[in-house]
């Protein structure tokens, strides 16, 4: 299986509803917050980060996060029979999709971006919206 065939057939998984785990994760209203204020955005390999000021807070949030995010993909990327880069990247694809206006996701350059009512610039590699 090509690589974007893989990656297109696990965001058509996601789709469908496989991310929950992860989305369960995220209700925390700290969380809600960070994102809320830019603080955190959505990376493109499927992953948060910190957007700007860190503090120890936000770290520890971000990290906890992460290591539950990892944990899923891990699962998630072995029952699909691709690597857990390939699910963690399609995850990203579908997550900076979800984001809404005013939230921060990174830029196929690395950048960070603040939605707006437009499209998000997404890697080459995610399957078209």
């Amino acid at each position: 299986m090509t690589r974007s065939l893989a990656v297109s057939g696990i965001a058509a998984a996601l789709t469908l509803g496989v991310l929950a785990a992860p989305a369960m994760a995220q209700r925390d209203p700290a969380y809600a917050a960070a994102r809320a204020a830019g603080q955190v955005g959505e990376k493109m390999d499927g992953y948060l980060d910190i957007v700007g000021a860190e503090t120890a807070d936000l770290r520890r949030m971000v990290n906890d996060i992460n290591i539950k995010r990892r944990a899923v993909y891990a699962e998630k990327s072995q029952a699909e029979s691709v690597t857990l880069e390939e699910y963690a990247l399609a995850t990203g694809c579908q997550l900076i999709l979800k984001t809404v206006p005013g939230e921060k996701y990174q830029a196929p350059d690395g950048s960070w971006q603040t939605r707006t009512s437009a499209p998000p610039l997404r890697d080459p590699r995610c399957p078209p919206a």
